[in-house]
C-alpha cells in the first residue's frame, strides 16, 4: 500500500491545487466550471444571497471573470449541470444523474400511505401537462402538513416529493423560487434510462466515499460535515469503506505532521500531490505560479475547502464558523462572514453586503487573522479578489465602511480595489 509522509505546509499546498485555489489552474470559461464541479463531484447551492448564492461565490473564487449567468447558463439552457440533492442541496454534472438512483428509489417508498398527497401529486401532474413548468405558487390550496423543516402546503409536499422521486426536477429559477418541468423534458434519454452503475450497497458506499474524499481533496475517516448528506453511511459502513478502497488502491493513506490521525486522497490525484512535492523540492515559491504571481480568494462560507472545518483548524490555523443561524447576541464575528485565503494561509475575515438597488458592495466589516496587516504585495492579489467578488455580484463600486479603512489600514486597498473596478466596467 502507498502512504505519503507530508509536513502541514505540503499537505496544504495539495489541498489548495486540488481546489483550484492556486494562480493560472483554471480558464475564464463555461468548460472551466464544469471541469471543476466535474472534478470535485459537487459544490453547495444555498438560498441566501448577501453578496451571491453559495455556489456562485465558490466558482468566482476559481473562475477568472466569472459572471453568475454561466453557471445558469449550464444548469437550465445546456443542462449539463443538475440542480439536486448530494451534499444537501448541490449541484453536481447531468452526467451523474443515474448514480443517484438509490436515493430516487428510497424517496418512492416514502409517503406511500399519505392517500391525500398521493392525489395532490396526480392534480400536479396534470397541472405541469396543461400548464407547463410551475412552481409552488402556481398550484392551487391552502391546506398543509408537516414537511421537512415546518409544515407546508401539500401542493408544495406534493412538488417537492416528486422532485426527490425525480419525476421532476428544476427547470429554472427566478431568484430562489424553484420552477419544475418534467425530468423526461430536461434531460437526455440515455442519462434518464442508464442502469444504476452501483447495484449493490457496498459498492454504492465505496463510490461515495470515494466521491466525498474527492470533494475536497483530503479527508480523514472521522465523524464531520465532511460527510454530510450520505444516507445510510454510518461509521461502521465508512470504515469497511475505507478499507476496501485501500485495498484496491483507489484511496491512499496520507499521514501529515502533528496530525493524529490518516488522512486519505484518491489515487488518481497523485500526479498533482507529485508535482506539488517536486515543485517545493526545486524552491519554487509554494503558493504563486511559475512567474512568481501571488494568489487570494474570498471564499464562500460552504466552499468545499472548508466542508471538513476542524481539519481546516488543524492544517491551516484557522477557525472558521458559518454564524448566520446563530443569535446576533452569540455571533463572534457577523452575521454573513467570507474567508479570506491569501496564498497558502488565510489572512483575514470579513462581511460584505450587496445593495442590490445601488449596486453597492459594502464591506461593513473586516478582521485580520493574527499577525496579519496589509502589506504592499497584498494589495493586487487581494484587491483582484474583492472585485472578482464585486463582478460576480456585477456591482458597480466597491464601499469599504470609514471604520474599516481606518481600524484595519484599508486606505489603499480601497482605492486599488476601486480603480480596478473602474477599469472593468
Amino acid at each position: 500500500m502507498i502512504t505519503y509522509r507530508l509536513s502541514k505546509q505540503q499537505a496544504r499546498m495539495f489541498l489548495l491545487h486540488h481546489q483550484r485555489l492556486v494562480p493560472g489552474a483554471l480558464g475564464g470559461s463555461k468548460q472551466s466550471i464544469v471541469e471543476y464541479v466535474r472534478h470535485v463531484g459537487c459544490i453547495q447551492y444555498d438560498p441566501l444571497s448577501i453578496a451571491g448564492h453559495n455556489h456562485e461565490l465558490v466558482l468566482q473564487a476559481r473562475v477568472p471573470g466569472f459572471d453568475p449567468g454561466l453557471a445558469n447558463e449550464l444548469l437550465y439552457t445546456d443542462r449539463v449541470l443538475y440542480d439536486g440533492w448530494d451534499k444537501n442541496m448541490s449541484i453536481y454534472c447531468t452526467e451523474d444523474w443515474p448514480y443517484f438512483q438509490r436515493l430516487r428509489d428510497q424517496a418512492l417508498a416514502r409517503q406511500q400511505g399519505n392517500e391525500v398527497l398521493l392525489k395532490t401529486i396526480m392534480q400536479v401532474r396534470e397541472a405541469l401537462i396543461e400548464r407547463g413548468p410551475l412552481s409552488s405558487l402556481d398550484l392551487e390550496g391552502k391546506e398543509k402538513m408537516n414537511w421537512a423543516w415546518a409544515p407546508a402546503r401539500i401542493t408544495r409536499a406534493a412538488l417537492e416529493t416528486m422532485y426527490f422521486r425525480g419525476e421532476v426536477s428544476v427547470h429554472h429559477r427566478v431568484h430562489t423560487r424553484r420552477y419544475y418541468d418534467f425530468t423526461a423534458n430536461l434531460l437526455p434519454e440515455r442519462i434518464l434510462n442508464a442502469d444504476e452503475p452501483n447495484p449493490t450497497q457496498e459498492q454504492y458506499n465505496d463510490w461515495y466515499v470515494l466521491r466525498r474524499i474527492g470533494s475536497i481533496g483530503l479527508l480523514w475517516n472521522k465523524s464531520g460535515d465532511g460527510w454530510l448528506g450520505i444516507s445510510g453511511l454510518k461509521s461502521k459502513e465508512r470504515t469497511a469503506a475505507v478499507q476496501r478502497l485501500l485495498l484496491n488502491d483507489s484511496i491512499r493513506e496520507v499521514h501529515v505532521e502533528g496530525l493524529k490521525l490518516p488522512l486519505y486522497m484518491r489515487s488518481l490525484d497523485a500526479p498533482e500531490l507529485e508535482a506539488v512535492l517536486l515543485r517545493e523540492a526545486a524552491g519554487a515559491d509554494p503558493a504563486g505560479d511559475k512567474n512568481g504571481g501571488r494568489f487570494a480568494a474570498a471564499l464562500a462560507p460552504l466552499d468545499n475547502l472548508l466542508w471538513d472545518r476542524e481539519l481546516i483548524r488543524q492544517l491551516f490555523g484557522f477557525h472558521y464558523r458559518w454564524e448566520v443561524y446563530k443569535p446576533a447576541a452569540e455571533r463572534e464575528f457577523g452575521y454573513y462572514v467570507l474567508p479570506l485565503l491569501c496564498g497558502d494561509r488565510f489572512a483575514a475575515r470579513f462581511e460584505p453586503v450587496m445593495n442590490r438597488k445601488n449596486g453597492v458592495l459594502s464591506i461593513n466589516s473586516w478582521w485580520w487573522e493574527p499577525g496579519e496587516t496589509l502589506t504592499a504585495e497584498m494589495i493586487p492579489v487581494i484587491a483582484d479578489a474583492i472585485s472578482s467578488l464585486a463582478r460576480c455580484n456585477r456591482a458597480v463600486s466597491v464601499s469599504f465602511s470609514p471604520e474599516v479603512i481606518q481600524g484595519c489600514g484599508l486606505l489603499e486597498l480601497s482605492d486599488a480595489v476601486n480603480d480596478l473596478c473602474n477599469a472593468q466596467a
